[in-house]
């Protein structure tokens, strides 16, 4: 065996390893419960934040905090566009395009909950009209604004101020 052949082969081989490990059926979430943020203020799941690249396979070394208001929340304001991903252990939620009510101009969004308390720091969204480009900072703020008034509506009525 010649050394190209070799290389070729052992290219192929780990290409075939790295596609196998891609499988797109093992990504997401399969449990319909797996979009609801239950327990208390907020749910703690278990997320690695390694120093090398081994660390995030091996799970548990610490935790990000989801607050379930404003999960619960963004998904309400939100429900107009379909959910492409939505993943509780990072607090992302990515949606595709849909038209709001009343509106004639299709959008999509990625909301970040990046810590537990109900507050706007809490909360990243960002919208994105059809042609690529960003929404005004009052469409935006508006936005972010709905999710957190409903978020507190929630609060309110789960009986926790």
């Amino acid at each position: 065996m010649t050394f190209s052949t070799f290389k070729a082969v052992t290219i192929a081989l780990t290409s075939a390893v790295v596609l196998v490990g891609c499988d797109r059926s093992k990504i997401g979430p399969t449990n319909p419960d797996a979009y609801t943020v239950s327990g208390g203020r907020e749910a703690t799941t278990g997320v690695t934040s390694g120093t090398s690249i081994l660390d995030a396979f091996k799970g548990g070394k610490s935790t990000v905090k989801v607050n379930r208001f404003l999960w619960t929340a963004s998904l309400d304001v939100l429900d107009f566009l379909p959910v492409q991903t939505a993943d509780p252990f990072t607090g992302v939620i990515s949606t595709g395009y849909g038209i709001p009510p009343g509106g004639g101009q299709a959008y999509r969004a990625t909301v970040l909950i990046s810590d537990p308390a109900l507050d706007a720091r809490s909360l990243n969204v960002a919208l994105q009209t059809r042609s690529g480009r960003p929404v005004s900072a009052a469409t935006q703020r508006a936005v972010e604004d709905a999710i957190l008034s409903r978020a507190r509506q929630l609060r309110i009525s789960a009986g926790r101020y």
